[in-house]
């Protein structure tokens, strides 16, 4: 079974810390996580994500704010 993460990163691509979000079980766990805690990562200085399925690149990076 695949453990899928985000990597997080500020708005110039620097890894943030923590550089990885918790793993999840699903894609779709990992998705909804990011639906709900997108602002508070914001508030935490990350502003992109990119999703990891292990060690792969699925997509991003994804920005944070609002367009």
């Amino acid at each position: 079974m695949s453990a899928w993460t985000w990597r997080l990163a500020d708005a110039d691509g620097a890894l943030c810390e923590p550089s990885r979000s918790q793993a999840f079980p699903t894609r779709s766990d990992a998705e909804t996580w990011i639906g709900e805690n997108w602002s508070a990562l914001l508030d935490s200085g990350v502003e992109q994500v990119v999703l990891l399925e292990e060690e792969n690149e699925v997509y991003g990076p994804m920005g944070l704010r609002p367009a």
